[in-house]
């Protein structure tokens, strides 16, 4: 059995974390939010009040927190995850960060004889939960089975994508076809209700078609379809649409970097936008459905916390 410190205990390394415990691994975790930390403690976690109790001794070091600026606090802090790291830990994040910070924890750790792998994961909260999470690795060749053994028992599919940051990259383009297939998602739900047809039996239509995408099986932006929709639940997150634009926004920037025109990821951009300016970033990413209708009124949603665009 292993030692695992990890850093941020949120909607995916809550789940994540249970899923090491129930293993028999011990958790040391630490968290600057303390709901997250206590329902963390009662999956099993040991709490940590620092970043350097959580790493001590610990066999691999995991970060999973909301953007690289704060992978890179928590490593960069006076006692942090560099000053606490050790050559005998793996230090793996697996956050959706640009690939100019995983670069920059690459190249810090090369320098201080560390090992770093970046490990981002698709499925969502749900494939947290259930561990069958997709984890896509980047980092040197000689730490890819290690690193495998530890994700292990949160995953359900582990894919090495190459060298250093590789796997970030792969999930930026993943996310970017997610949203993608998000907003075809939304406007095909909304124009067949508008053309009379059945939710529940267009829905079965498409997941037999060519319509189908993950998207549209797991967060179709309807109620009472399927049950991991938002939209049963007026459209609190499973993906916040802050996040969901930021992650955006990591394939746009990858975009202007590499010279490539990305005009559908730029339209859901501006959809998440939208919600963003109406103060609806932390609802579900796929109430992009309300942009769709002139009034903004769908089923599923009942406005509680809207402020004027542009405020």
């Amino acid at each position: 059995m292993s030692t695992y410190a990890w850093i941020g205990l949120g909607n995916m390394g809550g789940p994540m974390t249970a899923n090491l415990v129930n293993a028999g691994h011990t958790v040391r975790g630490y968290d600057l939010n303390p709901q997250a930390c206590t329902a963390a403690a009662e999956t099993g976690v040991q709490i940590s009040d620092s970043i350097a109790h959580a790493m001590a001794g610990a066999d691999a070091v995991f970060t999973m927190l909301p953007k690289g600026e704060h992978v890179r606090a928590v490593y960069e802090a006076q006692d942090g995850g560099w000053a606490n790291a050790t050559a005998q830990m793996l230090l793996l994040d697996s956050s959706t960060v640009d690939t100019e910070s995983s670069r920059t924890l690459h190249d810090e750790a090369t320098a201080r004889g560390l090992s770093f792998v970046d490990a981002p994961v698709s499925g969502g909260i749900s494939g947290a939960a259930d561990a069958t999470l997709a984890f896509m690795l980047g980092g040197a060749p000689e730490l890819m089975e290690r690193a495998q053994e530890l994700i292990s028992p949160m995953s359900g599919k582990i894919i090495v994508a190459g060298v250093p940051t590789s796997g970030i990259a792969a999930k930026i383009c993943n996310n970017m076809m997610l949203f993608i297939d998000l907003m075809a998602s939304a406007e095909g739900s909304q124009l067949a209700d508008k053309l009379g047809l059945d939710p529940k039996v267009f829905w079965e239509i498409a997941s037999v078609s060519s319509g189908r995408s993950w998207a549209q099986q797991t967060w179709y932006p309807v109620p009472d379809v399927i049950a991991t929709a938002a939209a049963n639940n007026n459209f609190e997150a499973t993906f916040r649409v802050d996040l969901a634009r930021k992650d955006v926004g990591l394939a746009l920037d990858a975009g202007v970097m590499t010279g490539l025109d990305l005009p559908a990821a730029a339209l859901a951009s501006e959809h998440f936008d939208r919600l963003i300016d109406e103060g609806l970033g932390d609802k579900d990413c796929s109430l992009i459905v309300k942009n769709l209708v002139p009034d903004g009124k769908v089923r599923g949603y009942t406005p509680t916390n809207t402020v004027p665009a542009g405020k």
